[in-house]
């Protein structure tokens, strides 16, 4: 299985080598030719359509409408919240061990003793 698909694979390669040959061949083909005359083509007609000779005037308004008026908000009681209890009501927060700051040595990671 490995080998056919070795195969397959070396063909490919040979298949987008030639090619790219054919490609560079057509290109060096091309470079080579003369250049003839660009074909005439009719240029297009535009016609564009005349522009006003005048501003037109727009209304101007005699009086500006009277702006709405904001209704009243109504007035709600003052909420009061009950007093806090005092500070000696919280829990205590149980006491918390220190944690090592060191990494103890492993005695069969360290180096071998010098003589």
């Amino acid at each position: 299985m490995a080998s056919h698909n070795g195969f397959l694979l070396s063909l490919f390669v040979i298949a987008l080598s030639l090619s790219s040959f054919d490609v560079s061949l057509a290109a060096r083909h091309l470079l080579q030719t003369t250049f003839s005359q660009p074909i005439p083509l009719p240029m297009p007609t535009v016609s564009v359509p005349p522009l006003p000779t005048t501003v037109p005037t727009l209304p101007q308004p005699s009086a500006l409408p009277p702006l709405p008026t904001i209704p009243t908000v109504p007035s709600f009681p003052k909420v009061t919240l009950p007093p806090l209890p005092g500070a000696t009501s919280f829990p205590k927060i149980p006491f918390m061990p220190n944690i090592p700051t060191t990494i103890p040595s492993i005695p069969f990671l360290s180096p071998p003793p010098s003589n």
